[in-house]
């Protein structure tokens, strides 16, 4: 850390407490807000099994580069009150949208000059929140988004996820005669048949709305309508998002899109050696997010925001 960080409440409901990162330069400086991925995650990304860490990491290599960010606990997450199993993925945008509001009217922050960033579910946020005020923010990066309809990327996912699982695991899905994929789908059908906000689906206890809406979520849409420039960075080990999917991000959006596909990237923003697994997150999380990607990320950030390029 070179500069400093300040606690920050995004007002609205439910009040979402943040952190404030300010590099240690003259002026209004120009800032990234950054979105974390989905589920209870708080302002650094971590969630109380694992440690992402991926915004976090990012704030600190911004304050290096120059650049402040703002980034907040999920709704009944860490300090923000609330129920993260009743917030609808509409409801996530809307609280993008706020946090976004309350960056540009701080003094320390250059309101012209701002950046958003998502990680994973975050890049979907950031996607949509983009494409409704595209002309408020300087640049969009999206880290490990998808362009994909939400039902297809999670049949996507289970096609990619089962054949990596352990062995007993997968002898047993064939004694039972289990396909993965087509179990994950009849469980969108009995998600898309609940009206409330949690249900229990499989003995599972979930947030029946947001999955619904992302679901039906389809980001070409959205990114259609991003008019300002778009870096997307998509591991090629990423089982989680399909890497192919830059293709589509560079060809839909309005504005101009760079995109990265490191080969051993992961959905966790760490390089894996060897077949792509989802055992190895544990392993992977001790680690912080690849610096190449870091890199990359403030450089880009950098040139969007109109400073000089870092030494």
């Amino acid at each position: 850390m070179t500069g400093r960080e300040l606690p920050v409440t995004v007002p609205g409901k439910p009040p979402l407490a943040g952190t404030l990162t300010l590099p240690g330069t003259a002026g209004p400086a120009p800032a990234v807000l950054l979105a974390p991925g989905s589920g209870p995650l708080d302002r650094d990304s971590d969630h109380r099994r694992m440690r992402f860490g991926v915004t976090r990491d990012l704030a600190h290599a911004l304050d290096a580069a120059g650049l402040a960010s703002l980034r907040y606990d999920k709704r009944g997450v860490g300090g923000s009150p609330g129920d993260w199993r009743r917030a609808g993925f509409t409801d996530n945008a809307d609280d993008l949208l706020r946090a976004l509001d309350t960056l540009a009217a701080r003094p320390e922050v250059d309101g012209s000059r701002i950046v958003l960033a998502g990680h994973s579910e975050g890049a979907l946020l950031a996607t949509m929140a983009a494409g409704t005020a595209g002309a408020r923010v300087a640049g969009v990066v999206l880290l490990a988004g998808s362009a994909t309809p939400g039902d297809a990327l999670l049949r996507w996912q289970a096609r990619q996820i089962a054949p990596t699982l352990p062995a007993p695991v997968r002898g047993l899905l064939r004694l039972l005669r289990t396909d993965l994929e087509r179990k994950v789908a009849a469980n969108h059908e009995r998600i898309r048949a609940t009206t409330g906000d949690v249900a229990r689906i499989g003995g599972v206890r979930l947030n029946a709305r947001w999955h619904r809406e992302f679901l039906a979520y389809d980001p070409r849409g959205d990114l259609a309508r991003i008019p300002v420039p778009v870096l997307a960075v998509t591991g090629g080990k990423d089982l989680q998002v399909p890497a192919a999917d830059l293709d589509t991000i560079a060809a839909t959006v309005a504005g101009p899109a760079t995109t990265l596909r490191p080969p051993d990237l992961t959905h966790t923003l760490r390089r894996q050696p060897g077949p792509a697994s989802l055992r190895a997150y544990r392993r992977e999380l001790r680690q912080p997010v690849d610096r190449a990607v870091l890199d990359a990320v403030t450089s880009w950030c950098r040139a969007v925001t109109g400073l000089v390029p870092a030494a």
